[in-house]
């Protein structure tokens, strides 16, 4: 088989299929995090997530539900964070779920728990929540974040919270669009690249558009 200039050895290869190790402070609280190849920022924990949760406030008895999770990084800060209640993670990618429960695991975490879910299509629908945080991915859809929105509005508890995290570039679009399901919009820090946003419940969908 003939190598190309530039191809890994089969040593680095090997290294690559290994899990990635992540020994991060947030904040003051301190994660072990076993990452992948092929996940969000495998690596290290990524900058919007870092300022998401700088501006999150969390009450330890709240239940939380962290819309794609990944291999969990907000998901299992907030379970730190809010021992007293009960933190959900969900992805549509197998593969971060299957991380993500390392990740409880090997966090000790016995608050929190994760599923493979399209959004929140597989979640029990009379689970509802007091949080729901999303690190919303630049390159989803329109519909992707109408959905995202309306569905999660309908699973918080009256009073209850959504907080996001997009690129500077979505801002304007996320303003108008929990204005559009929410009712209220709040941002709460604009960074270089990134913008934490946030919408509260005060009132139910109008008929038809709740899930």
């Amino acid at each position: 088989m003939k190598k190309y200039a530039g191809a890994p050895d089969s040593a680095t290869l090997a290294r690559w299929r290994q899990d990635i190790i992540i020994e991060a402070d947030i904040d003051g609280s301190s994660l072990s995090l076993v990452s992948t190849w092929g996940l969000f920022s495998p690596e290290a924990i990524d900058e919007g997530s870092r300022l998401l949760l700088r501006y999150l406030d969390i009450e330890r008895t709240d239940d939380v539900l962290d819309l794609g999770c990944g291999y969990g990084v907000l998901g299992l800060t907030l379970a730190k964070r809010a021992p007293e209640g009960q933190t959900l993670m969900v992805d549509k990618d197998f593969v971060a779920v299957d991380y993500a429960r390392r990740n409880i695991t090997r966090n000790h975490l016995s608050n929190a728990e994760a599923q493979l879910s399209n959004g929140l299509q597989n979640i029990d629908p009379t689970r509802l929540f007091d949080h729901v945080v999303c690190n919303l991915p630049a390159k989803a859809s329109k519909e992707q974040h109408y959905l995202f929105l309306v569905d999660a509005h309908a699973r918080l508890k009256p009073g209850g919270r959504m907080t996001l995290v997009t690129i500077n570039g979505l801002r304007e679009f996320m303003a108008r669009t929990l204005h559009e399901v929410f009712g209220n919009h709040e941002k709460l820090k604009q960074g270089s690249t990134y913008t934490v946003t946030a919408g509260v419940k005060t009132h139910p969908l109008p008929p038809g558009r709740a899930i």
